[in-house]
C-alpha cells in the first residue's frame, strides 16, 4: 500500500509574521521557514502506518519554490521513502494545488492520501476536500484516529458535538488534526540518512494544468491593537462601561 503526504512550507509557527509595507500581503522576506504543522502530522501518522506493516512505501509531495526542497527532507528524515517537488515560482492556490496532487495519485496509483487539516499561513482548509471531489474517492476530515483494516480506514474525526467514526473504503483521502499524533523528534543520524533518498524535481508545467490564481487578494492588515484593560471601583461601574462605552447591553 502506498501512502501519498502532502506537505507545505510556512512561516515558522513561533515567528511573530509582519505584513508587508504595501499591504499586499505578509513579508517572508529573512523569516524562518518550516513545514505546516498540521502536514507534520500528517507525515507521522503515514510512518506509523508503515512501521505497523500496513503500508509499504511513503510519498512525500511538496508544491512551490526550490526552497521546499527543505521541507521534503524534513518528511524524509522523519520516515517517508521518497520525495517529489512540484517547482513552481508563482502563486499557488487550492484548487491547483488539488489537480496536481490528483494526477499524482493517479500516476503513484496510492492507497491513502493524507495531507493535514489547513495550512497556518492561508487557512484555507480546502485541498484535501478539492482532491477527495477530483479523485471522486472517499475523505475523512480532522481525523484524530486512524485506523487501516481489512481494507477499508475507520477514521475517528473531530466534529461540533463530540467524535464521531466513520469508515471508508480505499482509496481515500484523510485530513489531520492536531489530536491524531504528536510527531516524533527529528535526530541527526535520520537528518544524514534523508540525503540520500530521492527527491524527484518536476515542472509545474509539465503537468498541463492551469494554475493561474482565481481569487486575487486585496489587502493585507494586521488585527487592530487591543486597547489596555480598565479597572473599575465595583459593580455598578461596570455595568455603567458595558452599557454607555462598550455598548454590549
Amino acid at each position: 500500500m502506498k501512502i501519498l503526504v502532502a506537505v507545505k512550507r510556512v512561516v515558522d509557527y513561533n515567528v511573530k509574521v509582519r505584513v508587508k509595507s504595501d499591504h499586499s500581503g505578509v513579508d517572508i522576506a529573512n523569516v524562518k521557514m518550516s513545514m505546516n504543522p498540521f502536514d507534520e502530522i500528517a507525515v507521522e501518522e503515514a510512518v506509523r502506518l508503515k512501521e505497523a506493516g500496513i503500508a509499504t512505501e511513503i510519498i512525500a509531495v511538496s508544491v512551490g519554490p526550490t526552497q521546499c526542497q527543505e521541507t521534503l527532507r524534513t518528511a524524509l528524515a522523519i520516515g517517508a521513502d521518497r520525495a517529489i517537488l512540484v517547482e513552481s515560482n508563482s502563486e499557488i492556490q487550492p484548487l491547483a494545488v488539488a489537480k496536481i496532487l490528483q494526477s499524482l495519485c493517479e500516476k503513484e496509483a496510492a492507497q491513502i492520501v493524507i495531507l493535514g487539516k489547513q495550512a497556518i499561513d492561508d487557512d484555507s482548509n480546502q485541498t484535501g476536500q478539492m482532491l477527495a471531489a477530483l479523485l471522486d474517492i472517499p475523505q475523512a476530515t480532522f481525523a484524530s484516529k486512524v485506523v487501516v483494516a481489512d481494507g477499508k480506514v475507520n477514521v475517528t474525526r473531530e466534529v461540533d458535538g463530540g467524535l464521531e467514526t466513520i469508515s471508508l473504503t480505499l482509496p481515500a483521502v484523510i485530513t489531520t488534526d492536531l489530536r491524531l499524533n504528536e510527531p516524533r523528534y527529528v535526530t541527526l543520524p535520520n537528518i544524514m540518512k534523508a540525503k540520500k533518498k530521492t527527491l524527484e524535481i518536476v515542472k509545474s508545467e509539465d503537468f498541463g494544468i492551469d494554475i493561474t490564481p482565481r481569487l486575487k487578494t486585496l489587502k493585507v492588515e494586521e488585527p487592530p491593537t487591543r486597547s489596555a484593560g480598565v479597572m473599575v471601583a465595583d459593580v455598578a461601574a461596570l455595568v455603567e462601561k458595558l452599557k454607555n462605552e462598550a455598548k454590549v447591553i
